[in-house]
């Protein structure tokens, strides 16, 4: 089998590409300044809610550094806070899609340290 399909799809697709050309001038530009204000907002949540994360996670490290808690704990909850660190620098840099998957992971992490104790 060699995954083709024998439908003829190419007259649609010329169609389609000429009729995105009628679009006014106008639209383009504030539809380009929407998403502007949204990637923005998006890389300062992202580096904002890495941060917080990452001071929480210090913050409870040190208190836990402090107690009788058993040494991964600490461990667990600096590590998870590293990994937040990461995150807010990768969205602040624009990458905020693997900011996300990097703050849940560090949540996970300083989650299972917790669990540990």
């Amino acid at each position: 089998m060699s995954g083709r399909t024998d439908s003829d799809t190419d007259p649609v697709i010329a169609e389609d590409t000429q009729d995105t050309d009628d679009t006014q001038d106008g639209e383009k530009g504030e539809d380009g300044e929407e998403y502007v204000g949204d990637a923005r907002r998006a890389r300062w949540i992202a580096a904002g809610t890495g941060a917080l994360l990452c001071l929480a996670g210090l913050a409870a490290s040190l208190l836990r550094l402090t107690g009788s808690a058993p040494a991964p704990v600490p461990a667990a909850y600096a590590l998870g806070a590293a990994v937040c660190a990461l995150a807010a620098v990768l969205g602040a840099k624009g990458r905020t899609r693997r900011a996300l998957w990097l703050l849940i992971a560090g949540t996970m992490v300083m989650a299972l340290g917790d669990q540990s104790d």
